[in-house]
């Protein structure tokens, strides 16, 4: 296929298939906007991006957009956590309340950090009443959290911390740094990095921020789910609402499981420090015995909210091919957002690659188009 003006950037000639299936894919009106970025051991062999940022195809999508990754956010928030282990000031099997001692009671006094990290702590979201703003409130949000019982037994089965676990994990960095998530990101990983990165957005980035298109509803019949199953408690504590990302007061927000925004660069040299052993241009943000823990399984199986086979190691997805079947069964760990974008860090090979987007796919883990872009660029890296 032909290159098309509308996909910009620049690519080694061995990926170019890559910018091939972005440029089919917004001709297909499949993708609205995106972009795609490989690093191979430091070097950026695929940076490229094409559409638009808004829904009326009236701005171009640039090199400096930025847009919502939604859970590819808990990609920059497990490392945050990674790095405070990996200099000894959180220890992953340590209870959480080590750090947060309010967050014993009601039955989570055992429950350990790597447990928020997989998943699998039985608090995968906030007990009713609880609105969607109500997240945008830090102190009432996490001493909710504090107050709850959990919801099955912690440790023995994953359960997606959709949108809380930025909430978890951020209050333990908040306690062990006296920093909160936004500002512990900001300070000790865009900054050192250099990357378009941030937890939420200020307001001199609204005017390059993409637009969010919402997806589908989610296949999923809510209503019909058991009101006690960490399904149901899960997407209604709170529901979610894709539109919300357009928001200032989510923008504004601290989220460290939804709203960072950055672009799919950023993303790959901040998470190419898993694949590059730990250091990324003389910046080591990580040794390689921290980096191992990430690979140490958790859980494998059904997650009790998603419903589908999932595999967790620490604070990252691990290759599962009856669910994301463009990965293989090999040392590599990932994660994503609603709607599609994704990040995957490939150590043996030292790549890192990652795709963002604004217009949402249906489904929570990847989409099609996402499984597309990663069949490609496996296929031109050999």
């Amino acid at each position: 296929m032909s290159e098309t003006p509308d996909v910009h950037g620049h690519i080694d000639p061995k990926f170019e298939r890559v910018r091939d299936e972005l440029a089919a894919q917004l001709d297909s009106g499949n993708e609205l906007g995106a972009a795609i970025a490989v690093d191979v051991d430091g070097e950026l062999m695929v940076d490229v991006w094409g559409g638009f940022r808004d829904a009326a195809r009236t701005l171009p999508w640039e090199r400096d957009t930025i847009v919502n990754v939604w859970s590819t956010t808990k990609e920059v928030t497990a490392l945050a956590v990674l790095m405070l282990a990996d200099r000894g000031l959180v220890d992953l099997h340590a209870p959480v309340a080590t750090y947060w001692p309010e967050f014993a009671q009601n039955g989570k006094d055992d429950i350990e950090v790597r447990h928020i990290m997989a998943h699998t702590s039985g608090v995968s979201g906030w007990d009713q009443p609880f609105e969607l703003t109500d997240m945008y409130n830090w102190d009432t949000s996490v001493e909710h959290l504090a107050r709850q019982a959990p919801w099955w037994e912690p440790g023995t089965a994953s359960g997606y911390h959709a949108q809380n676990q930025g909430h978890l994990l951020g209050e333990i960095v908040r306690r062990v740094t006296g920093k909160h998530l936004t500002q512990f990101v900001a300070d000790e990983i865009a900054g050192p990095l250099g990357v378009d990165l941030q937890i939420g957005a200020g307001p001199d980035d609204d005017a390059r921020i993409a637009e969010v298109i919402p997806p589908p509803p989610l296949p999923i019949d809510i209503a019909a789910l058991p009101t006690d199953s960490p399904m149901f408690k899960t997407f209604t504590g709170p529901v979610a609402s894709a539109a919300a990302a357009n928001t200032i007061e989510w923008r504004r927000a601290d989220m460290g499981a939804l709203n960072g925004h950055t672009n799919a660069r950023a993303l790959v040299r901040t998470m190419s420090v898993i694949s590059r052993g730990g250091t990324v241009d003389g910046v080591q943000l990580l040794t390689e015995k921290t980096i191992d823990q990430i690979f140490d399984e958790q859980t494998r199986g059904d997650d009790l909210v998603l419903g589908v086979p999932l595999r967790w190691g620490i604070g990252f997805g691990l290759p599962e091919p009856a669910t994301v079947p463009s990965l293989p069964d090999e040392r590599i760990c990932f994660w994503g957002g609603w709607g599609g974008s994704i990040t995957v860090m490939f150590p043996l090979q030292k790549m890192t690659i990652s795709y963002v987007m604004n217009k949402m796919a249906p489904g929570i883990i990847g989409s099609d188009r996402s499984e597309a872009y990663t069949r490609a660029i496996l296929a031109a890296a050999g």
